[in-house]
């Protein structure tokens, strides 16, 4: 069921809004957001009686970030269908153990998707083909130093530190100048993380690389589905929304919203607002850092201070399809390590290959971060202009064409995403990221930015998102609520910390640490609090 057909205006019961004469829509709960946290938000509040809800969805279909487009020509002259946002399922499942819930409902769809086989792959650089292919094991045993060294960090409650710090004590300390051994460590760390190691927690960046791939299995299934990854979020959906079925607004634009331990109301640009008892954010950690929304009152410092505490990483696929594949076919990735730039289009990824699309002419090159934010601001004639310069670098001597169809999306200037995906920095604690979670009155946060364990996944999302559904209806329902495995809730509300203690208290402030002055807080202002 294509998700523009389940939507018709909403109707429902109407209430002053108390600001003037304007009237609201009611509903018991108001779910902002149609992507992954917000559809398993709603089906977890459908799984307990609570059929009372309105979801408001931005765009003109539902799926947020799991988001694909037609893109270039096959044969028949009918469009290839690529994913702009998600794209893997990451961790599949046991036989016999836990399974992906991602992965659940592909198979349960029966979504398009294949193996991603990451030892498939060729090393270049600015002369051609260069092997360096070593320095993959030679980086992978010091992530495993360093991932056991997270674990204890963990376990003991001990000091966090960078990814980078975590790497470089593990023996993984490559100089500025060893260009492929700065493209090997882009991806084995940025490609995943969206950031750089410096700016990565040691500690749960390897804990949710681990609890994805550990607990469910270290495959990675790439999405190459023509009805697009969003899919299964339409089919799930589709599970609780009827056709044309009110509770589902499209292109709902919400400008502010306003919460108290009373309720919620949520204003759209369209002059709509919805009046509920609860509601269920499900905006990005990007869209609440730039402001886009208006709380009233303002969101308390603690939720403040955690929303921009996280980052927003970025992650750009630019999508080229030629004439012919020039590159190899039989191999599926191609690390390419700048001479004099780290990250400056390391990976390529062939869509080409037998298994993915084969006979497509179709590649695509990854960049993150700040190559990200550079390739954002430039044309794409700009950007293909370098890229070109790179392929023509990796293959000296063939004629590389230029490509018959090309694209990108521009992800941090979304205005309902701004970003792609978060990350968790370094020296965040778990009392910091439970802010990042906690509700205020009874305005609930979900999403993947939420998910302690699975930060940055789809699936993430997902758990998040049945977690809040499930919490409201032990809340409203006052009774304990079976969650998963021993998991239950008993009407209790997100705790949250007004304070978050630093590593060191007041009194070690004195000159045996190297804090020789006493007057910070002479000025009576306490500006550091």
């Amino acid at each position: 069921m294509a998700a523009a057909s389940l939507v018709v205006p909403a109707s429902g019961l109407v209430a002053k809004n108390g600001t003037g004469d304007r009237t609201c829509t009611k509903t018991t709960v108001a779910i902002l957001g149609g992507g992954m946290a917000g559809i398993s938000a709603a089906q977890a509040l459908t799984n307990n009686s609570i059929s009372d809800f309105i979801i408001l969805e931005y765009n003109d279909r539902i799926g947020g970030r799991a988001s694909h487009t037609d893109f270039g020509m096959q044969e028949d002259g009918s469009p290839y269908v690529i994913e702009l946002g998600a794209n893997w399922i990451q961790g599949l499942g046991r036989p016999g153990g836990p399974e992906n819930p991602v992965w659940r409902l592909a198979k349960k769809y029966g979504l398009k998707n294949t193996y991603s086989n990451y030892s498939s792959i060729l090393t270049y650089n600015e002369t051609g083909p260069s092997e360096y292919a070593h320095l993959l094991d030679t980086y992978s045993e010091a992530a495993t130093t360093a991932s056991a060294h997270a674990g204890r960090l963990l376990a003991e409650n001990l000091q966090d530190q960078t990814a980078r710090a975590g790497l470089a004590l593990a023996g993984w300390n490559p100089k500025h100048s060893d260009m492929a051994a700065q493209a090997v460590e882009w991806w084995s760390w940025d490609w995943e993380s969206a950031v750089p190691p410096e700016q990565s927690s040691l500690i749960f960046g390897v804990a949710s690389s681990n609890l994805s791939f550990n607990q469910f299995s270290d495959e990675n299934n790439l999405v190459i589905d023509p009805r697009g990854y969003s899919h299964i979020i339409q089919q799930e959906a589709a599970t609780f929304l009827k056709k044309g079925d009110p509770r589902l607004r499209l292109n709902s634009h919400v400008t502010n919203i306003s919460y108290s331990d009373d309720g919620v109301t949520i204003y759209s640009d369209d002059g709509s607002c919805i009046s509920a008892a609860y509601a269920i954010c499900t905006f990005s950690v990007g869209v609440l850092q730039n402001d886009v929304i208006a709380f009233e009152p303002e969101l308390p410092r603690w939720k403040r201070t955690s929303i921009q505490k996280f980052t927003m990483g970025t992650y750009t696929k630019i999508f080229m399809q030629f004439n012919e594949t020039f590159w190899p076919q039989d191999k599926q990735f191609f690390l390419y390590a700048s001479p004099t730039q780290r990250g400056w289009y390391p990976v390529f990824q062939s869509l080409s290959t037998e298994g993915f699309m084969p006979g497509s002419n179709i590649i695509f090159v990854t960049v993150v971060a700040d190559g990200s934010y550079r390739v954002e601001q430039q044309t794409d004639e700009q950007t293909q202009a370098e890229v070109m310069g790179v392929l023509r670098e990796m293959y000296p001597n063939i004629t590389v064409p230029e490509p018959i169809a090309f694209t990108y999306p521009r992800w941090t200037k979304t205005p309902w995403a701004y970003g792609s995906y978060s990350n968790w920095p370094a020296g965040t604690t778990l009392e910091m990221h439970q802010n990042l979670r906690a509700n205020t009155g009874r305005l609930w946060f979900a999403g993947e930015a939420t998910s302690a364990e699975y930060f940055g996944f789809l699936h993430g999302a997902w758990f998040e998102g049945r977690e809040a559904g499930y919490q409201i209806a032990s809340v409203m329902q006052n009774r304990c609520v079976q969650v998963y495995d021993n998991t239950q809730f008993c009407g209790e509300t997100r705790p949250h910390y007004e304070k978050l203690s630093g590593t060191s208290p007041l009194q070690n402030y004195n000159v045996l640490n190297g804090w020789a002055t006493s007057s910070f807080y002479s000025s009576g202002d306490k500006g550091a609090e």
